[in-house]
């Protein structure tokens, strides 16, 4: 029982991936990590020190309340790390969701749109090919052009150039009606 189970598991998981969701999720998640950097360096480089140096309150402190001082030895080496905490950090944090979340919603409003269209003009294609069918009733007979008896060799007969195009056009048709039958005979198949 297990194994059924373990083998249908299998069989959707290859199913997912031959679908191309998963290249899809793919390139996501690299573009949303790249992206990430470029927001989170655009925050933590210019944004979040323009943010510490908003004065908190009348003692003109900045977003930053130290805790705890650190620990400095007599030769002003570090022991213990201060405690700070930190609400430009925060801020910080809040702003680069925003720019990520807003960046990402215009990605993908753009994919859905590009998908619209290419829905739309998926079914105006498959409505012509439809229309197209229809005009070939599937009922009526082919009809053959009646053999002609070989004409006697003569001197050849100039024809107006009018009654030429004319009769391409009939034999251009006729090959026409011929394929269209041809196809939907295959389509009944």
């Amino acid at each position: 029982m297990k194994k059924k189970h373990e083998f249908k598991l299998w069989k959707e998981f290859k199913a997912f991936i031959n679908k191309g969701n998963a290249l899809d999720l793919a390139v996501g998640m690299i573009i949303g990590s790249a992206f990430t950097a470029i927001v989170n360096s655009l925050v933590k480089g210019i944004l979040q020190p323009l943010i510490n140096m908003i004065p908190l309150g009348a003692s003109g402190n900045s977003l930053q309340v130290v805790l705890k001082a650190p620990v400095v030895d007599a030769a002003g080496t570090v022991i213990k790390e201060a405690v700070i905490m930190d609400f430009g950090a925060v801020i910080s944090a809040i702003i680069t969701f925003l720019l990520t979340a807003l960046v990402l919603f215009a990605v993908i409003k753009a994919i859905n749109k590009a998908k619209e269209v290419g829905a739309k003009e998926k079914a105006r294609i498959d409505s012509l090919l439809s229309h197209d069918k229809k005009d070939v009733s599937e009922d009526a007979p082919v009809e053959e052009a009646p053999a002609e008896e070989p004409a006697p060799v003569a001197a050849p007969v100039e024809e107006p150039v009018a009654v030429c195009e004319d009769k391409t056009q009939e034999l251009l048709e006729a090959i026409l009606a011929e394929l269209k039958a041809q196809n939907s005979a295959k389509d009944k198949e």
